[in-house]
């Protein structure tokens, strides 16, 4: 049977709970999935000096299981350093096992899913992730200091990962829709990436306002992108096929 780890590097085990029934819905019945939370470290990785400082409490033990795995899956929205130092390690390395992370995976599903005309956008926490994800998606794409055409930028809630479980559900909820309808204002947006794995699981809220800003008809066409569930697709195909 074919093996993927779900890395989740913050060391909140509740957030690494809640992507279980995502993973499991997608019913890939021939591969087991398995799960990874950091032992020590940041409870929520609220910038990149977090996630930086995630790595050192998770790679020593993940190294240690790196054999046991088909693919891996980084569930932390950023540019973060574990994606490409999995990539350089020799037991990946060699095997050519797949490795991404929920942001490349989104950016790249949205990428396909929207049409020649749209943009896709992120929705996300705290306002420091604005820069940072900005900045994540010119690099990923290649476009130098301009930012794709198809990209229509980051809005923010204000809320860090932990907050989206642990804070008032109206508060949450009003706080999501919000951001929604500030990225949705830009424009010709079809895609929305759920910016945080804290947010897996709420595309209801983000079609929500999807709604109340466009229309029934208009809203229901925006595509809303989980990038859990859009890792875990796609390394299911990649280690399928040994790409």
């Amino acid at each position: 049977m074919r093996s993927i780890l779900v890395i989740q590097p913050n060391s909140t085990r509740s957030m690494t709970d809640a992507l279980k029934p995502l993973v499991d819905s997608l019913q890939f019945k021939h591969t087991a999935h398995e799960y990874f939370t950091a032992p020590t470290g940041p409870k929520s990785i609220n910038n990149e000096d977090d996630a930086v400082e995630s790595v050192k409490h998770c790679l020593p033990a993940l190294q240690k299981v790196l054999d046991r795995h088909d693919g891996y899956l980084v569930a932390c929205y950023s540019k973060h350093p574990l994606v490409p130092i999995l990539k350089s390690e020799p037991a990946v390395k060699s095997a050519r096992k797949p490795v991404t992370g929920i942001f490349e995976a989104s950016v790249s599903t949205s990428l396909q899913v929207i049409h020649p005309e749209e943009k896709f956008g992120i929705v996300s926490t705290g306002k420091v992730w604005e820069q940072i994800l900005s900045e994540a998606v010119v690099d990923f794409l290649g476009t130098g200091s301009e930012a794709s055409k198809r990209f229509a930028g980051v809005e923010t809630t204000g809320l860090n990962a932990t907050d989206l479980h642990d804070a008032p559900t109206a508060e949450v909820r009003k706080r999501m829709k919000d951001a929604v309808k500030r990225l949705l204002k830009k424009g010709s947006v079809g895609a929305i990436c759920l910016g945080c794995a804290g947010m897996s699981g709420m595309d209801e809220m983000v079609r929500e306002a999807c709604v109340e800003e466009l229309g029934k008809e208009e809203g229901n066409r925006v595509r809303i992108v989980d990038g859990v569930v859009a890792g875990v697709a796609w390394l299911e195909g990649a280690v399928r096929q040994s790409f």
